[in-house]
């Protein structure tokens, strides 16, 4: 991933993340627009943890009082009953359905979640819930009303997001207005809900970025901090924002854009898995290359009927024509799914027709009678099979 992607990426998961129109469709629209390879779950998550320290600054008050109230409430029966110590117990036990669905659904989520078309859907589907929920529900309630049936309930609502295009704000907004609470409650509980969830899934990933992953190390940390910086910013707004209006502008964005996505899919401008084919688990590939492995060439069969005079289990010679070898095919990067070319080693770009290299991010110039690459930016050249 170049530097340009993740911060385009990084100023979308910033902007998205706590608006209810769902930051992990966002990144997966946006990559498919400008022709990038799908970032990755890993990449999104650990972007999250940018945003998530945003709502530590931005609700630190809050968050000290529940944190020092819940651990005193362990040994102080009096406090058990305090708002701050129950909110504790509510964090906790909301962000359990997520936790759990996270894990058993881990697979589908890094792939088959992440097609264009569902993304579509469920802006425009859960979009129109929320605006539902916003315009008829009666929203009587505050945070002094949760209780543990409500704060498992919000988990659930919160677990949807593991769906691109959900949105967790928005799942858990739609489900705290059913519930009958304030917009403002209902989002301050969503963004207290989400940092066990959000920091556990992105210290979970932090070991796949620099593997396999499209995204390496040096732009998942750009990404990571320009969304930690936009994120506080938009946690600010929307939280006066939502004093004041309702929800609805959010409702008629989300209901646009998966109108639009699915549009251009249908005409052929947007693939709608936009490289997230490529994105193979890794025991697809362990699978693949145990099972090319096992496989053991065919011993030669004798000629049941020798020619005259020919020695006793000879074989015959192959009859002269043509070539019985298959064709080679390329070899394909499996996290991109572009071609690498033979001679360098570099990816062979699609979208620009150059060579790619993946540790620097960006398309080189390559002369293939020296084999050595340039890098664009210091203008030296290097071997790009030694990296020196």
């Amino acid at each position: 991933m170049s530097l340009l992607e993740a911060i385009i990426l990084g100023l979308v998961q910033g902007l998205t993340e706590f608006l209810p129109i769902s930051s992990s469709g966002h990144l997966r629209v946006v990559s498919a627009l400008f022709g990038w390879p799908d970032p990755g779950a890993a990449f999104t998550a650990v972007s999250q943890l940018g945003t998530e320290l945003a709502v530590l600054i931005y609700f630190r008050r809050r968050i000290w009082a529940i944190l020092s109230t819940w651990t005193r409430s362990l040994f102080v029966r009096e406090l058990r009953g305090d708002i701050n110590a129950r909110m504790g117990w509510y964090v906790i036990l909301g962000s359990i359905p997520i936790v759990v669905l996270g894990l058993l659904l881990e697979e589908q989520i890094d792939s088959v979640f992440r097609d264009l078309r569902l993304v579509a859907l469920n802006l425009i589907i859960f979009g129109v819930f929320l605006g539902l929920a916003d315009k008829y529900t009666r929203k009587h309630r505050g945070l002094a009303d949760l209780t543990v049936s409500r704060g498992l309930t919000f988990g659930l609502f919160q677990a949807l997001a593991l769906i691109p295009g959900v949105s967790r704000s928005g799942g858990t907004l739609t489900g705290g207005m059913l519930l009958g609470f304030n917009r403002k409650d209902a989002a301050e509980y969503s963004f207290l809900l989400a940092l066990p969830a959000v920091f556990g899934a992105g210290l979970y990933k932090l070991t796949d970025i620099g593997g396999d992953e499209y995204a390496g190390w040096g732009a998942t940390l750009v990404g990571t901090v320009i969304a930690g910086v936009v994120g506080f910013v938009v946690i600010a707004w929307l939280m006066r924002f939502i004093s004041t209006h309702s929800f609805m502008p959010f409702v008629y964005y989300r209901v646009g854009l998966g109108i639009l996505i699915l549009a251009l899919v249908s005409w052929g401008q947007l693939d709608p898995e936009g490289g997230a084919e490529s994105q193979l688990g890794q025991s697809e590939v362990i699978a693949e290359e145990q099972d090319t492995g096992d496989r053991e060439e065919p011993e030669p069969e004798e000629d049941p009927s020798p020619e005259p005079g020919a020695e006793p289990g000879a074989t015959s010679e192959p009859s002269a024509g043509p070539s019985a070898e298959p064709t080679a095919t390329p070899e394909v990067d499996p996290v991109t799914g572009w071609e690498i070319d033979p001679d360098s080693g570099l990816l062979r770009n699609p979208g620009t027709g150059l060579l790619h290299d993946p540790d620097l991010g960006m398309d080189v110039d390559y002369d293939p009678a020296t084999g050595l690459a340039t890098n664009p930016i210091t203008g030296e050249t290097y071997d790009p099979r030694t990296g020196g």
